[in-house]
């Protein structure tokens, strides 16, 4: 897998329209969850794109401190579903970590987790905190990997 790193006035419009249709496809549709994807915070993110074949597999955003929450975090993470048998999603957490630790200088990530999820996330050092919760109808944790 090939990533690209980008802020969202770097992304064309053919990579947006890609991440959109991407994380509607999972969240949205193979989810079946009505939630407000597009929310404004997209501007104030890095975009992570994983690309296999030319073609968009995997994506996440990146925060830094203060911007989403008190600490770095990454959100939206996703993986197409005919892919995710190949360990994409680790390669991705991977990269997300990396571009953290390097442009916004800090080890600290806090993650809102779909719960079953919960040993992928503590296989890349995250810790739940705190109880669960309900976020759009789903099941979530707070997560943290210091």
């Amino acid at each position: 897998m090939i990533f690209k790193v980008k802020a969202f006035h770097e992304l064309t419009i053919t990579e947006l329209y890609d991440l959109l249709q991407l994380r509607s496809e999972v969240f949205v549709v193979d989810q079946n969850c009505v939630y407000q994807d597009v929310d404004a915070k997209d501007m104030n993110a890095l975009h992570v794109l994983g690309y296999k074949n030319n073609a968009l597999i995997a994506y996440a955003r990146l925060f830094n401190k203060e911007k989403y929450f008190s600490e770095a975090s990454i959100g939206r993470v996703v993986v197409k579903a005919s892919e995710r048998k190949f360990g994409y999603g680790h390669d991705l957490i991977n990269q997300s970590i990396t571009v953290i630790e390097n442009q916004f200088h800090t080890k600290t990530i806090q993650i809102s987790a779909q719960t079953y999820l919960k040993q992928f996330y503590e296989a890349h050092g995250f810790v739940q905190q705190g109880n669960g919760y309900l976020e759009d109808g789903i099941p979530h944790i707070k997560m943290l990997r210091d």
